[in-house]
């Protein structure tokens, strides 16, 4: 495989300073890429016998019902649709709300720029009192309770039943729109998860030859992990446990909707694997997903799927050519349909996307709410966020629109009423 990218030869050395720690690395790492290759053949299998139906499902009523062996599911898939998080009235009134919004100030910036349906706004009151919600507080905690750290003794600072308010924007999008802006790929780093070494201990068993040991809801290495160690613009600075969507319509297969790859332990395993194999046939053999045509090779700095952007280094994006055994084509599954008021979570290191096509009759509308914990990291940004949102400038994570245009009908401090809702905010407890 020829890599079209200018790598430096630093990236080589990485790789053999990496597999350095390993004793015999070449032989158990080999071994431990064939063992995973195999299993992602029967687990591929299975996700395209399944397709949305291998999602989990479950009401808001019923989370805390759920059993260990139904906890374990929904993490290694690391996505669910939860239903009636918000009374599907309430959601479909804050969609009436920021299209008011988007009417009244016509300078809001979004795409496509004819016709703006994905809208870089982040502190409308919709917004506001949606991230307050305290059914939407409630389901972040529980998500961030999927996570846990391997040591009983409390770390100070850190959290998991204190939720924190993490400001992100919305799209609203128009049947027949094609959108070629969100193919697969993985938030959160880069060749960050192979050049910092914090994060490089959260994937330790991967990079040793144990990927069946790798836990994706092990905090340790997360919560100190630099994942923009250039600085990107427009890369997130907090550790978001979950992704997430809130639904203000109707939405299902075909209609725009998230994709995703849910199995997390074996997409990461092969994702941190992959840059320390090549092929020995064509990328369009018929034979490429045979174990015995790659090789361990890490005489080549190159990293498949992460490309060099303005500033720094952008990825992780997976394609069919670069990363076969994931199938992508066929195993990126949309969610199950959902409705005004559930809610959609897809774990931090989950391979997603957005589909090009909007086949229904209606928009297509969500809110990005992302469930985050307090850490002192989150909690720094968050007291930085609020005050940003007193302002009613632009989110600290999101670069300034540049017309210092102001906006008509934002969200103020008395919007946030309840306790937990203003501490989520980084505001103080009571209203002032």
């Amino acid at each position: 495989m020829v890599s079209t990218t200018n790598w430096s030869e630093r990236f080589a050395d990485l790789k053999r300073e990496i597999v350095a720690a390993t004793p015999d690395y070449e032989r158990c790492l080999t071994q431990s890429w064939n063992d995973l290759l195999q299993e992602l053949d029967e687990r591929t299998t299975e996700i395209v016998d399944e397709g949305s139906n291998y999602i989990p499902q479950v009401h808001f009523q019923y989370l805390d019902t759920l059993v260990p062996e139904q906890l374990d599911d929904i993490r290694r898939k690391g996505s669910i649709v939860i239903h009636g998080v918000v009374e599907e009235g309430e959601a479909v009134e804050w969609k009436t709300a920021l299209e008011d919004f988007i009417k009244a100030n016509p300078h809001v910036e979004g795409f496509p720029e004819q016709d703006k349906q994905l809208s870089f706004l982040y502190w409308t009151r919709a917004q506001v009192q949606a991230r307050a919600h305290p059914n939407v507080l409630k389901v972040c905690t529980w998500i961030n309770n999927l996570h846990r750290a391997k040591t009983d003794k409390k770390v100070e600072g850190i959290d998991l039943d204190v939720p924190l308010v993490y400001a992100d924007s919305l799209h609203i999008r128009r049947p027949g729109v094609q959108w070629n802006v969100h193919p697969p790929h993985v938030n959160g780093g880069s060749t960050e998860r192979w050049e910092d070494s914090n994060f490089r201990r959260y994937f330790a068993d991967i990079l040793s030859g144990n990927w069946r040991q790798h836990d994706p809801y092990e905090l340790g290495g997360r919560l100190d992990a630099h994942v923009s160690l250039s600085g990107k613009p427009g890369q997130a600075t907090v550790f978001r446990t979950f992704h997430g969507w809130l639904a203000m319509t109707e939405t299902g297969p075909t209609q725009g909707t998230l994709k995703v790859f849910p199995d997390v332990p074996l997409s990461n395993a092969y994702t941190i694997l992959r840059p320390f194999f090549r092929p020995t046939v064509p990328l369009d053999s018929e034979d490429i997903l045979d174990p015995k045509n790659w090789m361990f090779d890490i005489s080549t700095p190159d990293f498949p799927g992460i490309q060099p952007g303005d500033s720094g280094w952008v990825g992780q994006q997976l394609t069919p050519d670069l990363h076969p055994h994931l199938r992508l084509e066929d195993t990126m599954i949309s969610v199950p349909k959902f409705n005004p008021g559930d809610m959609i979570f897809w774990q931090c290191d989950v391979i997603h996307s957005i589909e090009q096509e909007h086949t229904g009759s209606h928009d297509s509308a969500v809110m990005y709410i992302p469930a985050v914990l307090r850490t002192p990291q989150n909690t720094t940004y968050v007291k930085r966020q609020a005050e940003t949102f007193l302002a009613g400038t632009n989110p600290p994570d999101f670069a300034s629109d540049g017309t210092d245009l102001p906006y008509v009908g934002l969200g103020v401090d008395a919007d946030i009423v309840q306790p937990i809702s203003r501490i989520a905010m980084g505001l103080p407890a009571a209203v002032t």
